[in-house]
């Protein structure tokens, strides 16, 4: 029976026709053999083997991504039919060379990364290449082991690129010529290469705003005059000197400065006109040398520093060690990081200079005194570490804790502490954070109502009470001899830190206050034996390792426990029960250091079933059998044989063969023995005969 079609039906089909006549790549299928996946108008073609640039791609594709395969050439032509690419990515390749025409037709490819590759081998066609790309803003050329020349020859025509990354390359000395035609260059990674020099490499480079020199060799950066950069980090480098030009009127835009890993001894000297936030000095041998002068340990010593040849014009300049006119603007400072520096106090007046201060970081230093009345710390900090310094004492009075309103974090820990204003946190309004570890600093027992923090109210311990701001606590290694009761009323405490006490005692109700809101709980190495965690309902992490605890505590069957710490008891089993509970809500463990019963690990399997439980240090849980032996559990069955426990199938065999064996010996032994008593002529006549031979002679 012949079909007829609807009229609708045979314009819609010739259209179709029509169509894929005049644009046959929209009608025909992707192929599904391709070892690539398609994504809109993406190409995912990475980790797949391939030596070359697939062909059966559609040819709208926009991004083409082929890293981590074989390809080492890129051929003239194989991109000519990607016409739309405006994105090709080729890392980690082992190309060597990209064919001079191989971007004929891209001229839409703005992104091109290459990195990881051996584009050291054939630079100069590549040059030819990437000179084709009229449009491109970013390219990745880290990890080429690319010399200074060969650098300076693929780059030679690259006038619109935005973004460039060298890093892990082979540069050594950058000059003038080497990135000549960058004008329009805004962010440049130039990072772990072996860099020593930089002679005027960025003078014409008006747009750069990220510059970043880090993992190098330079010495110093002298007469810095970039004033258009935003962004500078020179850190882990050699730098002994950081200095601008002073003499430039024109404002410094540069908002971030990182010199952290360096060998500065010396405060940078800062443009005069800066808009500086955040500068990182941290891992120096930076100091301060005001009064160096007044130690009588030193004689004929000058409080001035002369340098040579600044400007090359064979002048010097003398400078004194502090002076606030040299080392430039800090006002608009938000973050002044001197971590592990060799600072023994701050010059008088040295903070007041910095108005807009956050955060102050000077953990890791030599001082050891601090006067918060004297710093006259900014009101805008909310960050204070003065950790691992040696401190031995804190001044302060109420006006100057009344001007630190926004402290939010305090760190004191690792100093020589063993007196503080007693009620030095209880003044701060807004503190959260506090960590005194490892100082000498009880706890107060008793909280004394009013009064006024002075230079005389210095006290060896200190009150926690009514502190409503205070959420973290650190009191490890304080030598804390009493927790008393109630210490911490009216704080809401969420976690806190009372590790390496040894000798810690645990008053009733010395934590009954934090029942509503503590979370964290360490108590680590506090010698505890027994304690009630049952009213501690929203306790989700909880540390108690190194106690010499030999049963876990029965209070902690009624905690929906997150994360707990076991390691470094005494403990040899667990119960099954324990195990359940501790099962369905835990999500990190912790068990090593302790001895476990190798013929009772029942627990162990209910824990390593357990779903969403991740036992940490799984590898290096250990236990003993019945001969003391050591054997690492998570390589034992569940079912133990018998060379460990003694109690399985192939065990009660061997003892069945032994309660075989003497009975029959014992049988034969008495029918010897009888023999010989009614026939005692017989073993001297039977060992004649075997053993008594005549000799030769």
């Amino acid at each position: 029976m012949p079909i007829h079609c609807p009229p609708s039906l045979l314009v819609s089909l010739s259209l179709w026709i029509l169509w894929c006549f005049m644009m046959p790549t929209h009608c025909l299928p992707y192929h599904k053999t391709s070892p690539c996946t398609l994504t809109q108008k993406t190409a995912l073609c990475s980790k797949r083997k391939l030596s070359s640039v697939p062909l059966d791609l559609p040819n709208s594709i926009e991004e083409l991504h082929l890293n981590h395969n074989n390809i080492q050439t890129l051929q003239d032509h194989s991109l000519s039919r990607y016409t739309s690419l405006h994105t090709l990515s080729c890392a980690d390749n082992s190309l060597m060379t990209l064919g001079s025409k191989v971007f004929d037709n891209s001229t839409n490819l703005t992104n091109l990364n290459l990195a990881a590759n051996k584009l050291h081998h054939g630079y100069q066609e590549t040059s030819l290449a990437l000179a084709m790309l009229s449009r491109l803003k970013v390219i990745d050329l880290s990890e080429n082991q690319l010399e200074d020349q060969m650098a300076t020859v693929l780059l030679q025509n690259m006038t619109s690129l935005e973004y460039l990354n060298l890093s892990r390359n082979l540069l050594l000395r950058l000059d003038e010529n080497s990135f000549s035609n960058l004008h329009n260059l805004k962010e440049l990674d130039l990072q772990r290469n072996m860099l020593f020099e930089l002679d005027q490499a960025f003078d014409h480079m008006h747009k750069l705003q990220r510059l970043n020199l880090a993992f190098n060799y330079l010495p110093c950066l002298v007469d810095f005059e970039m004033t258009q950069l935003l962004v500078l980090n020179a850190s882990h480098n050699a730098l002994e000197w950081f200095i601008t030009n002073q003499d430039l009127q024109e404002p410094f835009q540069l908002e971030t400065l990182d010199l952290t890993d360096n060998n500065l001894l010396f405060f940078p000297f800062l443009p005069t006109q800066s808009r500086l936030r955040n500068l990182h000095l941290s891992q120096n041998r930076l100091s301060f040398y005001e009064h160096l002068e007044e130690n009588a340990a030193y004689t004929n010593l000058t409080t001035s520093v002369q340098f040579y040849n600044l400007k090359g014009n064979g002048s010097n300049v003398t400078a004194q060690l502090w002076d606030e006119s040299l080392h430039g603007d800090i006002s608009s400072l938000d973050l002044l990081d001197l971590s592990g520096n060799q600072v023994g106090y701050l010059p008088l007046g040295f903070i007041s200079k910095m108005p807009s201060l956050t955060r102050l970081r000077m953990r890791t230093n030599c001082l050891t005194v601090f006067n918060l009345t004297q710093e006259k710390l900014p009101r805008t900090l909310y960050e204070l570490d003065l950790s691992n310094n040696r401190l031995t004492a804190i001044h302060a009075d109420q006006g100057s804790l009344r001007e630190l309103a926004n402290l939010s974090y305090l760190n004191l820990s690792y100093n020589y502490m063993e007196s503080l204003p007693s009620k030095i946190f209880s003044s701060l309004s807004s503190l959260s954070s506090v960590d005194i570890s490892f100082n000498s600093i009880g706890i107060c027992l008793h909280h004394k109502r009013g009064g006024n923090v002075g230079e005389e109210d210095q006290s060896d311990c200190v009150v926690w009470r009514y502190i409503n701001s205070l959420k973290q606590l650190y009191l490890s290694g304080c030598n804390l001899q009493m927790l008393p009761s109630s210490a911490f009323t009216g704080t809401p405490l969420v976690h806190l830190e009372l590790s390496n006490n040894p000798e810690l005692l645990f008053e009733p109700s010395s934590m009954t206050e934090l029942t509503g809101t503590l979370h964290y709980l360490g108590m680590g190495n506090t010698g505890f034996r027994d304690f009630d965690f049952s009213p501690l309902h929203h306790l989700k992490s909880l540390n108690i390792a190194r106690n010499s605890l030999t049963q876990l505590p029965a209070s902690l069957q009624s905690l929906e426990l997150g994360l707990l710490d076991l390691r470094d008891n005494k403990l040899i089993t667990l119960s099954s029960r324990q195990a359940n509970t501790l099962a369905l809500n835990l999500k990190t463990l912790f068990l090593s250091g302790n001895t476990f019963d190798c013929c009772h690990l029942d627990w162990f399997q209910t824990l390593k079933g357990a779903k969403g439980l991740s036992i940490m240090d799984r590898e290096d849980i250990s236990c003993q059998d019945l001969t003391s032996r050591t054997h690492r559990v998570d390589c034992l069955n569940s079912r133990l044989d018998s060379p460990i426990c003694g109690g399985s199938e192939e065990e009660s065999v061997y003892w069945y063969i032994l309660l075989v064996i003497v009975p029959v010996f014992s049988l034969v032994g008495i029918s010897i023995i009888f023999i010989l008593t009614f026939n005692p002529r017989m073993l001297p006549k039977t060992i004649k005969q075997k053993c008594w031979k005549p000799t030769s002679y």
